[in-house]
């Protein structure tokens, strides 16, 4: 399996965190992406420490999401607090990186609603830095707007600015805009994660998500371009929604990956 891939445990939450761990092992992965709520159960953090003991299996981000309970107009110190948590966390499984869904707005405009995520971020912002982590935010479907900012690259890149961290672009919620090479040129310098799936039309779900290959995202041009753009960092296969659920979720992962590293083999990464 191509060393740059990395399986995000979303599709997986009915799972253990260590299953999980293992799986990705099986199929021959090198990364993982791992969520904030299943690890910060005692016993999950627990068993994916020994899980990974002894392997080369790297968890290359955490996923954490902001205001998930309420919205950023409601949030307080307590998000803070819980992101700090996440960083620590991150430290102790050598995870370089963690991206973040934002909260929804609430019924601030998006101004307000990007200036109070700053203000929920930025006490965590050195600590990050000073333990080797990088902060995220990413790109998500505007059908997700009860839970997150940035729906566009363009938004993404600008909240990122402001909050004073990385960018993380998942090509399923941005793969139809307009310029998105010389987006990508811009947003390059902040861009730490890529995420990868497809997307067959006429899907109205949320979410929507299919293997890569069986949809209609030009993913091999996308990527491409993002190659051409300097990204040096690994391509988060995030694979969720019905038909992940019914196709099954191991068997969607190990078709993809596998479609991945062709992929990417094919174009020299």
């Amino acid at each position: 399996m191509h060393p740059r891939i990395s399986l995000h445990q979303v599709g997986f939450l009915d799972e253990t965190t260590a299953g999980f761990v293992t799986f990705c092992r099986e199929i021959g992965l090198r990364h993982t992406t791992l969520v904030t709520p299943k690890l910060f159960q005692s016993d999950e953090s627990e068993g994916v420490l020994g899980a990974m003991a002894g392997g080369n299996l790297h968890v290359a981000v955490l996923n954490h999401a902001l205001a998930m309970g309420s919205n950023l107009e409601l949030a307080g110190a307590e998000e803070s607090e819980k992101l700090m948590r996440a960083i620590d966390l991150a430290v102790s499984l050598g995870s370089r990186a963690i991206y973040l869904v934002s909260g929804g707005r609430g019924s601030l405009d998006w101004e307000a609603a990007a200036q109070r995520f700053v203000s929920l971020v930025l006490p965590c912002v050195d600590h990050a830095k000073d333990n080797g982590v990088e902060l995220l935010v990413e790109t998500a479907s505007s059908l997700n707007v009860d839970i997150h900012l940035a729906h566009t690259l363009d938004d993404t890149i600008r909240l990122a600015e402001l909050a004073g961290i990385g960018v993380c672009i998942d090509l399923h919620a941005c793969w139809f805009e307009a310029r998105l090479k010389e987006k990508f040129t811009r947003a390059m310098p902040l861009t730490g994660l890529v995420q990868v799936s497809d997307y067959i039309a006429g899907d109205r779900t949320t979410p929507c998500r299919a293997v890569p290959g069986d949809g209609m995202i030009p993913l091999e041009r996308l990527i491409a371009d993002l190659l051409d753009c300097g990204y040096k960092g690994v391509f988060d296969l995030e694979l969720v929604g019905p038909r992940i659920e019914q196709e099954g979720a191991r068997e969607a992962a190990r078709r993809a990956a596998e479609y991945l590293s062709d992929l990417l083999e094919r174009l020299g990464a």
